[in-house]
């Protein structure tokens, strides 16, 4: 599926590409010895001290979070598709391919079914579409959902930045920036407060930092110990500016020294990487020890919204983005961060350990692909939202009268 290189050696090799291990506790000892993990704009962050879980999980386990990253992957290239070739398509999307690895190591870790008293709780953000599939969202009720068609997810009310299904945990994207994060921790609360073994989690991206949400969440979790998980997406630019231009520190994690908290830095391509991380932040948080902040390094594809410098059929957008008003990326950054591609390291890494063979692991993404292209497909066939029907809702019952339309 990749039509991606080899990686430039600006970039630090995986573990996966520089020691090419033949088996799964091999692979992890030789990535135990990289070193101590730091930023990923200087050394690396392979190699945390933390359990190497990933490695003892069944082969089904493994073989599904590289389902859930390809299906992602296709999910969002598909709606790219969409964006670009279809002139009736009213989706507002914000792209999520190059970060599959984040919201599925993450979801991994957590507890997706069962009763809603039970399950763990996701909080998402503006690009919620991957979160929303790791964690168990339908993904045809997705697609209707993000063109506003009446059998979407919430009735196409809401669209992509307020996608919601509490049946699997998925409470819900946020339009705004922050406010999910302090949402979040009341939910972190109320599970303390009746002795649930539940955990709240919450993503954001690296333009979190500067907001008041941000440190306010970290600061009442910490100071009342609760069962909280924030993941800080770091994909380098928040819109279009660099992150360096609102945060003083190399990694972000470094603010959770604050709060006398656990601050571990990820790389973000890399699922199993991201499932030890928070697999750790799951088990700390249900034995009541309180929040962890994990920052997962990653990048993506596209730009902020929308397809400027996309092509229909290709990967990732190049070029100048004519909304970018501060700065823009540059081309080769875009390529290299490609070069370390969240499946490819998947596949390579369950080829190498044994789980599946490459033909299985095409198999797999072949089913991907034409599962979102059923489910935009099916979209299409659904009804619109109704304008008068913007009044439902509102209340718990009833409808709000009718002022005025434009």
């Amino acid at each position: 599926m990749s039509d991606v290189v080899r990686e430039d050696a600006s970039q630090v090799a995986s573990p996966q590409e520089s020691f090419l291990p033949t088996s799964r506790r091999t692979f992890f000892k030789t990535v135990a010895g990289a070193g101590a993990a730091v930023s990923l704009l200087t050394k690396g962050a392979w190699a945390q001290e933390i359990g190497f879980w990933a490695k003892d999980l069944p082969n089904d386990k493994l073989i599904q979070m590289y389902t859930d990253i390809v299906r992602i992957r296709w999910h969002e290239r598909t709606m790219v598709d969409k964006m670009l070739t279809d002139t009736k398509y009213r989706g507002y999307n914000h792209f999520y391919a190059g970060q599959e690895a984040v919201a599925v190591g993450v979801c991994a870790a957590l507890n997706n079914k069962g009763p809603f008293d039970q399950i763990d709780l996701v909080y998402s953000t503006h690009r919620p579409t991957g979160h929303a599939i790791a964690k168990g969202v339908d993904m045809k009720k997705m697609a209707a959902e993000n063109d506003f068609r009446a059998t979407g997810l919430n009735g196409g009310y809401g669209g992509e930045m307020h996608l919601s299904d509490k049946s699997c945990g998925f409470i819900g994207a946020d339009g705004m920036i922050g406010p999910g994060h302090v949402i979040a921790t009341g939910s972190a609360f109320a599970f303390k407060a009746r002795g649930s073994k539940q955990v709240s989690v919450v993503f954001g991206g690296d333009g979190t930092y500067a907001t008041p949400h941000f440190h306010s969440a970290l600061n009442n979790a910490a100071l009342l110990k609760l069962p909280f998980i924030y993941v800080l997406e770091n994909n380098l630019y928040h819109q279009y500016a660099h992150y360096s231009l609102s945060c003083p520190m190399k990694d972000i994690a470094d603010a959770a020294r604050t709060y006398r908290i656990p601050g571990v830095v990820v790389d973000g391509q890399d699922v199993f990487q991201v499932y030890n991380a928070t697999k750790a932040a799951v088990d700390r948080a249900r034995a009541g020890e309180g929040p962890t902040l994990i920052e997962a390094k990653t990048y993506r594809y596209y730009n902020h919204w929308g397809a400027p410098g996309a092509k229909a059929g290709e990967l990732g957008a190049f070029g100048y983005d004519p909304l970018a008003i501060s700065s823009f990326r540059p081309e080769r950054e875009v390529r290299e961060w490609m070069q370390r591609d969240p499946v490819d390291i998947s596949r390579n890494v369950l080829i190498s350990w044994g789980v599946f063979d490459r033909a299985r692991a095409d198999q797999i993404e072949a089913a991907a692909k034409q599962e979102a292209i059923a489910a935009f497909a099916w979209a299409d066939q659904q009804p619109f939202a109704k304008v008068e029907d913007g009044l439902k809702n509102v209340f718990v019952a009833g409808t709000v009268p009718a002022r005025q339309f434009g």
